[in-house]
């Protein structure tokens, strides 16, 4: 009797596991939007110069997503989630013992790198897990990332008002160490080798009527990644400090930030739903457009009600951009390397929300509003639909190769 192991029950309980460790690990990459405003009047920093430590956070969190995922491909997520768990409490820790932006700064930097585990590498490491339903488990364990941001800045909000910011980073060490050890070792399970086998032999046929070595395309997607990150760090990283500008206050942006970030899961989920329909390049377009529309939104939004309507807007529009890179290289590009050419992409589309939140702080700085920095977004957003509407015109899949993948997975 076969068993199938692709898609199985199995499958959807690594899933759910994926999920779990990645809404707990990705808060790495959320806290210290949380805190600058914080950090930034302890110690009297400019907004650009506040941005900095996010700024650095995303630079570890884009160099760890490449560098993990590597790791990954070579010796498992188990022990990569280990190390990079310990890293990241380690930098928590380092970081509450800073005195000045520049110490935060450098210890942002190991908890970017170290939390990015939580992403790229777990997004890749599941991809090999289903091939009927890839779509959805890719976009189900990339909203790991969202739920994060979405849960921990509303749960540590009360922490922040309490003791402090670096309360805040302690608890998030303590938490980091309890809970993602132990999930990680529920993910020892080593996927048979037929099945990679016949995952590269599927990534093979689909690169070569693409007309695109796995390089070229992988520079192409890093490029489109670049933009369309640029334009979505605008909302995500400054809507706090918008609020406080504003004179609404710093919980209410948490607010705006957890309901756009709950917006960006459920549309993640709908992306991954037709991603299975469609494939990875017709739902990354479908996505920048609407992440392109919701930016134009903001221009004339300056009220609370209306930030809050529009940052929800904006997070149903652009959820299932960043998946979406994630289905084009497990469609394009070798199976065996989908660690590394996961990461590479996610680094890149990391590198633009880092250079996104602070070019934006800087215009904010010049200018004396946001409304500038959102016509920056818009551009660069309009470059990443230029590249989606070029593959997408010459991209040639290829039929059938789904069934022999799904084939060779029984056993």
């Amino acid at each position: 009797m076969e068993i199938a192991i692709t898609d199985s029950r199995y499958a959807w309980l690594r899933l759910g596991l994926t999920l779990l460790v990645g809404a707990i690990i990705n808060a790495g990459m959320w806290a210290i939007i949380v805190i600058m405003p914080a950090v930034e009047a302890e110690f009297g920093l400019s907004r650009a110069a506040s941005s900095m430590p996010y700024t650095l956070t995303m630079i570890g969190f884009a160099i760890g997503n490449y560098v993990i995922g590597r790791a990954v491909d070579r010796f498992g997520i188990t022990l990569a989630l280990i190390v990079a768990t310990l890293c990241t409490a380690a930098g928590y820790a380092l970081a509450t013992l800073s005195g000045s932006v520049a110490m935060l700064s450098l210890a942002q930097l190991l908890v970017g790198f170290a939390s990015a585990v939580g992403f790229g590498p777990l997004i890749a490491d599941i991809s090999h897990w289903f091939v009927r339903r890839r779509g959805i488990a890719v976009a189900i364990a990339a909203s790991g990332n969202y739920l994060s941001g979405a849960i921990w800045p509303m749960l540590l909000a009360g922490v922040l008002q309490d003791s402090g910011w670096r309360s805040v980073y302690l608890v998030m060490a303590a938490v980091t160490l309890v809970l993602v050890i132990p999930l990680a070792l529920t993910l020892r399970r080593q996927l048979p080798e037929a099945v990679r086998d016949a995952a590269q032999q599927q990534s093979n046929l689909n690169s070569r009527s693409s007309g695109l070595s796995p390089r070229a395309l992988q520079i192409l997607l890093g490029v489109a990644g670049l933009g369309c990150c640029v334009a979505m760090s605008m909302p995500q990283v400054h809507i706090v400090a918008l609020c406080v500008g504003l004179g609404f206050g710093p919980a209410v942006g948490a607010q705006m930030l957890s309901l756009m970030l709950m917006g960006g899961v459920a549309s993640r989920l709908v992306s991954g739903l037709v991603a299975d329909r469609l494939g990875g390049v017709r739902t990354l377009l479908i996505g920048s457009v609407l992440q392109c529309i919701a930016l134009f939104l903001y221009l004339p939004s300056g009220g609370m009600v209306s930030l809050y309507v529009v940052s929800l807007v904006f997070g149903m529009s652009q959820g299932g951009i960043v998946p979406s890179y994630a289905l084009i290289v497990r469609e394009y590009m070798p199976a065996k390397e989908a660690g590394a050419r996961v990461g590479f992409v996610m680094m890149a589309t990391i590198m633009g929300m880092a250079l996104g939140g602070w070019v934006s702080g800087l215009i904010y700085d010049l200018s004396g509003s946001y409304e500038l920095a959102f016509v920056n977004g818009i551009v660069w957003n309009g470059m990443n639909i230029a590249i989606m509407l070029w593959l997408l015109a010459r991209s040639k899949p290829v039929t059938g190769a789904r069934a022999t993948l799904r084939t060779a997975s029984a056993g």
